[in-house]
């Protein structure tokens, strides 16, 4: 049966909070970890999404991976495929989402494609081309402060047209409201005038089925999982997916807990500082992550005094200002490089020890790890919070997971994390 809809997604955690918005909306979906092989069972599943760690890497290997993930979906027998980016649109001058956006327009020969990160379940709204994080413009909201890609524009129409091979026009509110058929009318009209891509205003739940009907009408668009939620709302409006196929349950896989995070976001640093009255939390020292093996070894021997008693928490985030003075001195890449490669080498200890359940907070973060791991494949389980469902792996020894964008989740996360994980 060919797949309702494919879907790229340019980093783990975001492909999570995508794959668990399809899910609850009613398309059973699979979330796979890069492009699958050919052979690659599946399920009877409406959609699949395929994780890449693409987000903040040279633009032209972006591409190349972007392209291989879209050429496999189509050949699923997927129509339409969603370019997956974050709600906050993080990316630079260079890209990454203008460059990719154009090779899979250019593959599925569209002129134009609609594109909206927003997604109001989370606060994230589009109004008049501006991203807004509740009633904040994004370049004024502590969002702005992305440790690889700080956001400080908050016009998408701008900041898409500096990383785009053609100009990028607008699709306002009130063309949105006045439904789907003005809304293919608007981006019909945009590319006769030579715009390749339209950033499409929404403010409700409600624009973004108007968005994802009249983004169907077109082989490929791009956004976050709000547009998720248009587009398979009107899938199974339409009798093209399990309208009610609800999350894989499956059985409790016991074995030991743990907590990683690498995130900086304010919303992770209060959930470190709330799961440390409940459970162990070691806090690791960057520049002595930068000098050498030694804290990563001596990380190992406190997880392993521990684990026996109950999950326990290792963190390496920092305040915003701390990472920005160790940026400074050492570079972005290296201190990114730095702990994703601690954090990966520690979560293959912890699964080696017996953790199988293993809670990560941070996009970058969460990627290293899995790669590690070797991980390939998820099905989709409860929901921890908006955007965060627990992930059982597909097929192999079993474990859960859960993936999380460092914004995401209330204060309690950690904690409610392990509670759903049994």
């Amino acid at each position: 049966m060919p797949l309702a809809l494919g879907c790229v997604a340019d980093d783990y955690t975001g492909a999570s909070d995508l794959a668990n918005t399809l899910t609850r909306a009613g398309l059973r979906t699979v979330q796979t970890i890069g492009v699958p092989a050919h052979d690659l069972a599946l399920p009877e599943v409406d959609a699949v999404v395929v994780a890449l760690k693409s987000r903040s890497i040279d633009p032209r290997e972006a591409v190349v991976r972007s392209r291989e993930a879209d050429a496999w979906l189509r050949r699923r027998g997927a129509g339409h495929v969603l370019f997956k980016v974050c709600s906050t649109f993080d990316s630079t001058e260079a890209g990454n989402i203008g460059p990719v956006l154009d090779a899979l327009r250019a593959d599925a020969a569209e002129p134009i494609a609609l594109v909206t990160p927003a997604f109001p379940e989370t606060g994230r709204s589009v109004y008049q081309g501006h991203l807004f994080v509740g009633a904040t413009l994004l370049a004024e909201s502590p969002l702005k402060d992305h440790p690889l890609n700080p956001m400080r524009d908050s016009s998408l129409v701008r900041v898409l047209a500096r990383q785009s091979a053609g100009p990028v026009g607008l699709i306002d509110i009130a063309t949105v409201t006045r439904g789907p058929d003005a809304v293919a009318a608007r981006l019909d009209a945009l590319a006769k005038e030579g715009h390749g891509a339209a950033i499409a205003d929404a403010i409700f739940d409600a624009d973004l089925e108007i968005l994802g009907r009249a983004a169907l009408r077109h082989r490929v668009s791009c956004g976050a999982s709000g547009l998720g939620l248009g587009l398979a709302r009107a899938l199974v409006a339409d009798g093209r997916g399990a309208s009610g196929a609800g999350a894989v349950a499956g059985e409790a896989v016991g074995g030991h807990a743990a907590c990683l995070a690498g995130s900086c976001s304010q919303a992770t640093l209060a959930q470190i500082e709330a799961a440390a009255d409940h459970m162990p939390v070691l806090r690791l020292d960057t520049e002595r992550l930068l000098s050498g093996p030694g804290e990563v070894e001596a990380a190992i021997a406190w997880t392993a005094e521990r684990l026996a008693a109950g999950p326990v928490l290792v963190a390496s985030s920092a305040a915003p200002d701390a990472v920005r003075a160790l940026q400074a001195r050492h570079g972005g890449a290296a201190v990114g490089q730095a702990i994703e490669a601690a954090l990966a080498r520690l979560a293959a200890d912890l699964v080696a020890r017996g953790v199988r359940r293993l809670v990560v907070a941070g996009g970058e973060t969460s990627g290293a790890v899995v790669d590690h791991l070797g991980l390939k494949a998820f099905q989709l389980g409860p929901e921890i919070a908006a955007g965060v469902p627990v992930l059982r792996t597909a097929g192999g020894d079993p474990m859960l997971l859960a993936l999380k964008s460092g914004n995401f989740g209330g204060r309690d996360f950690f904690l409610r994390a392990l509670a759903l994980m049994r």
